[in-house]
């Protein structure tokens, strides 16, 4: 009876595991409502400003890039990995459309800031 539920988990996890695309980090975001617009701020710490893109369609703006690990010494082995070096994306939905907005971005101390301000209609 062991046996039969060890070979159906590992044909279950096997399978999903196959099945599974593959799987990118998603950076942490704060969304702030301005009286103006929106202040989203993305912690994107060890991310290089020309290794981020960022797209607006509809009311979703992504984010996307890589980090790269770029501390590796000759001859060194890792320890312990926790910081995820490798390509990440995010979308994020707001309840505006950014169709007549101006886009802002900035990076600070390891965040990426992206102030959208609303065009006053006239």
């Amino acid at each position: 009876m062991a046996d039969n539920s060890i070979r159906w988990m590992q044909a279950f996890f096997s399978s999903a595991v196959s099945l599974t695309p593959a799987t990118f980090w998603q950076p942490l975001a704060d969304v702030y409502r301005t009286h103006d617009g929106w202040l989203v701020k993305y912690d994107l710490a060890g991310v290089l400003p020309e290794d981020v893109i960022l797209t607006v369609e509809g009311s979703c703006l992504t984010i996307r890039g890589s980090r790269r690990d770029c501390c590796m010494e000759e001859g060194c082995r890792h320890y312990r990995m926790e910081i995820a070096y490798s390509h990440f994306e995010r979308t994020i939905e707001l309840p505006d459309t950014f169709e007549r907005a101006r886009i802002c971005t900035e990076f600070r101390q390891g965040m990426l800031l992206v102030r959208i301000q609303k065009e006053a209609r006239t």
